[in-house]
């Protein structure tokens, strides 16, 4: 009978542990917290000294208040592994009337050691500051270790009941179960009501789904979970970046989507990031060229580059999600690629092309020295070249994004501030950046027929622009007689399908009567 209690015993914990009347380890059995440790080497230690500081308190409270006959609630403790480690665990405590005033008590290791000098925080990160700190923590974490962690996502069911405050309390234990569980000790977040996050070791086996539970039960609520985990994978910092993308993304359809787990989602984003990649790698996309003309003589001045993936259709969503993953600057790098050797090919010598940078390849000198050592051998095609900076990823250094852009403009390329109006940074970037051209954007021009008062905006805009010697574009004109309110309030060029579609290859020529349909939902500007 004894060897089968003892299976029994141990079926349900990790290590068990007797404390004699004087506050000794008489008996140990099991593991100790770190791996290969035998938990027999406590015994004769003080039963407290198994525990950081923050954890002897409750535990000399639960052990302190066993009858004969009588057992401890689950409590969440961390058990001190030296070197300012500790691993956690839920400790539990019974005094058996036959062997009191000795306690019996069992540990159950929730997870890998974590550094216990940070205190946890009182109540769980929410979705924005979980991802902030995931972010820092695994920026920081060395190489070797990022590759062994993984992301799990629960999805916890029975946190709705009538009693509000028992449901706090129940969520605040699924917090403190968590958080331990999490490879550093603060990883973890609750991202909606009834949602959590934790960055956890890959090979830690803790049941999170057994962890709700008990803390459910600890409240007296019965909890059901579901979990889902990811492996952070050989570049963890990416697949970091589509988890906010991709938990924003589901946050934004919850309402309308309830049934989309972030699981799915993440495992989406990953999927759609490699094949973007791809795409970028094998240049598996097209270029199209939209004409942009002189609004008096409607002669084309230039061109801009448009991307086109799969069945001609446009990049804004291929390019949101690069941005957020920092996968843009290579797509960048290609786009300046193919928009050179456009340029080199023959009979082209008239022709100018405008092509989109992000602010996110600005960061950096990489995507500014790559384009100069593009145009080296053949240094007078800069000269047919423009840059329109968008502002579908901010520049977060505006004074070092000038500098990069200012060896574009040394160089004789001309650079322009795309989509003027349609974010808070447009007069950042024209107060801080040494531009050619200032693009409308074109929610301020579609605006301009009906409504006086963004005619008058764009008036002042223009005047503004004037006077800093900057040439002024206006985007998305669709019919006449917009275009003639633009040129009357001194706007220089225009783009839109008045003056012609996105094209396969530049039309040099345009027809004298432009279509005046508007557009069917296709984006035909970047961003």
């Amino acid at each position: 009978m004894k060897p089968r209690l003892l299976g029994m015993a141990f079926a349900a914990a990790d290590a068990l542990f007797e404390i004699d009347g004087k506050g000794k380890v008489a008996l140990a059995l099991g593991s100790g917290p770190v791996t290969g440790q035998a938990a027999d080497a406590w015994i004769g230690r003080a039963y407290d000294a198994l525990f950081i500081a923050a954890s002897c308190p409750a535990v000399a409270e639960a052990v302190r208040g066993l009858a004969p006959g009588g057992r401890s609630d689950p409590l969440d403790v961390l058990v001190d592994c030296g070197d300012g480690l500790a691993r956690p665990a839920v400790f539990r405590a019974f005094m058996l009337p036959d062997l009191a005033p000795a306690v019996s008590c069992s540990l159950v290791y929730g997870g890998s050691p974590v550094r216990h000098g940070t205190p946890a925080p009182t109540e769980l990160a929410d979705a924005e500051a979980f991802m902030t700190h995931a972010r820092d923590s695994l920026s920081a974490a060395p190489g070797h270790a990022l590759h062994r962690l993984a992301l799990a996502f629960i999805e916890v069911q029975g946190l709705t009941g009538p009693d509000e405050a028992q449901n706090a309390r129940a969520a605040a234990r699924i917090g403190t179960r968590l958080q331990q569980a999490s490879h550093d000790g603060l990883s973890a977040g609750r991202l909606t009501a009834n949602r959590y996050a934790v960055v956890r070791n890959a090979d830690d086996v803790a049941d999170l789904e057994t962890q709700v539970q008990e803390a459910g039960r600890a409240e007296g609520l019965t909890l059901t979970a579901r979990t889902d985990q990811t492996p952070l994978g050989s570049d963890p910092l990416c697949a970091l970046r589509a988890m906010r993308f991709a938990i924003e993304g589901c946050l934004r359809d919850d309402a309308s989507r309830p049934e989309l787990s972030f699981a799915d989602s993440l495992a989406r984003t990953l999927k759609d990031a490699d094949r973007f990649r791809g795409i970028v790698r094998d240049r598996e996309f097209a270029l199209f060229y939209q004409p942009i003309v002189d609004l008096k003589t409607r002669a084309v001045h230039h061109f801009e580059a448009l991307a086109r993936f799969g069945q001609g259709g446009g990049p804004a969503p291929a390019i949101r999600m690069a941005e957020e993953l920092a996968l843009i600057e290579d797509f960048d790098l290609v786009v300046a690629e193919k928009v050179v050797s456009r340029l080199r090919q023959p009979g082209s010598g008239l022709l100018k092309i405008a092509l989109n940078v992000s602010g996110a390849s600005l960061a950096h000198d990489a995507y500014v020295a790559a384009l100069l050592r593009m145009t080296a051998p053949q240094p007078e095609l800069r000269r047919r070249l423009m840059v329109e900076v968008t502002e579908t990823a901010a520049l977060a250094d505006i004074a070092a994004a000038n500098r990069r852009l200012g060896a574009l403009r040394d160089a004789g390329i001309k650079v322009c501030i795309d989509d003027f109006g349609a974010g808070s940074a447009a007069f950042d970037y024209l107060r801080g950046l040494s531009v050619d051209t200032v693009k409308i954007d074109g929610s301020l021009v579609q605006g301009a027929a009906d409504d006086a008062r963004t005619r008058t905006l764009i008036g002042h805009l223009v005047e503004l622009c004037g006077s800093l010697n900057l040439t002024t574009v206006a985007e998305m004109i669709e019919t006449e007689d917009v275009a003639q309110q633009l040129q009357s309030l001194g706007v220089d060029q225009g783009q839109g399908w008045l003056f012609g579609r996105a094209e396969a290859e530049p039309v040099v020529i345009l027809p004298t009567a432009a279509p005046r349909a508007r557009r069917q939902g296709v984006v035909e500007a970047w961003g």
